[in-house]
């Protein structure tokens, strides 16, 4: 596993990285395509536009050749005649407001309805001229990178009687934000190709916080099970070796022998029943079966009657424990059973991570409609990283020696649980070397007088 985690990290994340260039790249392609295709549907468009005009135009001028003057003088001369019958520049015979209508006729007729324009209409003389430009026209002149320009000459047709009589005259077509528009049909594409990269990055995050969490899973497993062969391993011996001593006939005629080894057999047995009941009470609130009955209970004596269990092992290590319960009102709904295994597991944490000198201080207090229940220690405290992660099923502070410690690191994990079903709240305050206090807030009842 902790060889194939970082190449199926690696693989993902090139995948990943892959799959996002291809679109960019493909999305770049697409857009210069759709830009190129704008250009030629407009080119085509003033095309057919120029063409309409010349057509217009030619159409009203005067057949010079069969013109009734021509055929009855001599005088004036065709030049002179065609000075005279010259005729007029688009801007004479077309206004602003009809240029931009029929333009906008075409752009709707290929299919550019919500594409916007400028335009103006030039004369080809000694010196540019406008004859003619629309509102917004010098507004988007200078800008050339967000706007695309199409210049196109107007001439007349080859061929037609008065060629060359028109002057030279072109258009200039100006499409404002070209990008803008192209990304607007693109919109929808850009849109799946986002939605779906970002489901594959969500797919990249699930799977691998599964593999760290399976990770960690695999991890956990391994201590627990070797803590859990550890603590049955050794009351299994020590009652091992109790049965051995009791089939010596030194010992079965010394009814004080028998009593001694019978009770360490006794002792050792509730020993394995408590770790067997830890481990059945992490599967249930595993499964959510934790089950409650609620009734009104005194906090107060369910610390008393947790703490005398503890008589033993505060002696063993001189410790004592230092009562301050201040509460005037220590009246709370709950479950009798779980509420005492909860302060039970907390001593019990006391004890097992104190140094030499144990001293423990648990004291109540009311705030409001709650009741305050604080378990202090003298003992090894844990580190920041520690305590966030102390209620986790199975976590275990790290103490140098995987076994110095007795347990399966569900103590905690179960104090979480019933605290949480009895709708209170816990937290820790704890700092390495100066000891921990555990701090939980019940909502109280009312007592009834």
């Amino acid at each position: 596993m902790k060889r194939i985690f970082p190449i199926i990290i690696v693989l993902i994340s090139l995948s990943l990285v892959g799959i996002i260039f291809i679109q960019v790249s493909w999305f770049k392609s697409m857009q210069e395509n759709k830009e190129e295709e704008l250009s030629i549907h407009v080119v085509k468009l003033i095309d057919e536009f120029a063409e309409q005009l010349n057509t217009e135009i030619n159409t009203a001028l005067p057949n010079v050749k069969n013109s009734p003057l021509k055929r009855s003088f001599s005088w004036p001369s065709d030049q002179v005649l065609k000075e005279f019958m010259k005729p007029a520049t688009i801007s004479s015979r077309y206004t602003e407001y009809e240029i931009n209508e029929r333009l906008r006729q075409s752009f709707n007729h290929h299919g550019m309805k919500e594409i916007q324009f400028e335009f103006a209409i030039l004369s080809n003389a000694d010196v540019l001229v406008y004859e003619m430009k629309s509102k917004g026209f010098l507004n988007v002149l200078e800008d050339t990178v967000r706007h695309r320009q199409f210049y196109y000459p107007i001439q007349a047709p080859g061929g037609s009687n008065f060629e060359g009589l028109v002057p030279e005259e072109s258009m200039l077509l100006i499409v404002p934000n070209v990008k803008h528009i192209v990304l607007s049909e693109l919109r929808w594409m850009v849109a799946g190709a986002v939605l779906f990269t970002l489901i594959l990055l969500a797919a990249f995050y699930v799977t691998l916080n599964a593999l760290i969490r399976q990770k960690k899973l695999s991890e956990i497993k391994n201590d627990f099970i070797n803590n859990m062969t550890h603590e049955f391993k050794t009351p299994l011996a020590t009652i091992s070796l109790a049965v051995d001593a009791m089939r010596n006939e030194k010992v079965l005629s010394s009814r004080e022998k028998m009593d001694y080894f019978s009770g360490i057999i006794k002792e050792e047995n509730k020993r394995m029943n408590k770790q067997v009941e830890t481990i059945l009470q992490a599967a249930l609130t595993d499964r959510q079966e934790l089950q409650l009955d609620l009734k009104p209970i005194h906090v107060h004596n369910i610390i008393h009657s947790a703490l005398s269990n503890f008589n033993l092992q505060l002696q063993e290590k001189s410790g004592k424990a230092d009562l301050q319960l201040n509460a005037k009102n220590d009246l709370i709904n709950a479950d009798e059973v779980h509420f005492t295994n909860l302060i039970s597991n907390l001593v019990d944490n006391a004890v097992k991570y104190s140094n030499d000198k144990l001293q423990i201080k648990i004291s109540t207090s009311n705030n409001g409609k709650s009741l305050i229940i604080k378990v202090e220690d003298s003992g090894i405290g844990m580190s920041k990283e520690t305590t966030k992660r102390i209620f986790e099923k199975f976590y275990r502070a790290h103490t140098g020696n995987l076994h110095n410690v007795k347990g399966f690191g569900l103590g905690l994990s179960y104090v979480k649980t019933v605290v949480d079903a009895h709708h209170g709240k816990i937290k820790v305050e704890s700092m390495p070397g100066r000891g921990t206090n555990f701090i939980i807030e019940m909502p109280v009842i009312e007592e009834q007088a």
